[in-house]
């Protein structure tokens, strides 16, 4: 999953990519609303953690602007600010949820699983696909109960393709969602890993959950 961090001081900034690339998000971080307005304009972000008090551009000004656009992922706001007006105009504005500084990134986390729970209508942290499991607070992947080992861009991979299941997924869609901004690679890559995902959560069993969609990308689809 992959996140945009949009704050304008830095040590706060590097501080939450920080935690949240030990946590397994992919994490992209900008420092004012006029970048932020530009990264969430060409990436899909699963979640955004915003910022209010920027200069030129702030918080409540991005939201306003990108969700004029449809733009519907969730975001989370930031803000040293604790009046109630600040926080009913936030929500009112399109903001999901509202977190006073300083804060616990501990909170940060469980704010952040929550939202993404509720934007995929999840009511568990567990998803399912067939008779395979990814538990999102644990990172463990099973299937028929027994775990299954994978490296951290592996998990990414499938993650995003359980959170589409019976969707097409393209290749620039997990480049997009799995490797960083800046990545300079091509297409190859994610063929690569899928086929090591394929040796692991589909090799020794007789139904394939992880399907090619000719001229298109890949699928994960349960058993019909």
């Amino acid at each position: 999953m992959r996140i945009l961090v949009v704050d304008d001081q830095k040590s706060l900034n590097e501080s939450i990519s920080d935690v949240l690339k030990a946590n397994g998000y992919q994490v992209d971080s900008v420092f004012n609303g006029e970048d932020a307005i530009d990264y969430m304009s060409m990436l899909n972000y699963d979640c955004v953690v915003l910022d209010i008090m920027m200069p030129h551009v702030d918080g409540f000004e991005v939201v306003e602007i990108m969700r004029s656009k449809g733009y519907v992922q969730p975001i989370l706001f930031l803000s040293a600010k604790q009046h109630v007006d600040d926080r009913v105009k936030a929500l009112k504005l399109g903001g999901d949820d509202y977190l006073v500084k300083p804060f616990s990134m501990d909170e940060l986390l469980v704010r952040i699983q929550v939202l993404l729970r509720h934007h995929d209508n999840q009511a568990t942290n567990i998803y399912q696909v067939g008779d395979l499991s990814i538990n999102i607070d644990t990172q463990q992947v099973k299937r028929q109960s027994q775990l299954i080992e994978l490296s951290h861009k592996e998990y990414l991979i499938l993650l995003y393709l359980v959170r589409h299941q019976n969707m097409v997924v393209t290749r620039e869609q997990l480049l997009e969602h799995v490797w960083d901004f800046d990545y300079d690679g091509t297409s190859n890559i994610v063929d690569v890993y899928i086929n090591y995902l394929r040796k692991k959560v589909d090799g020794p069993y007789q139904h394939k959950l992880i399907q090619t969609v000719r001229g298109s990308g890949y699928t994960i689809r349960g058993q019909a």
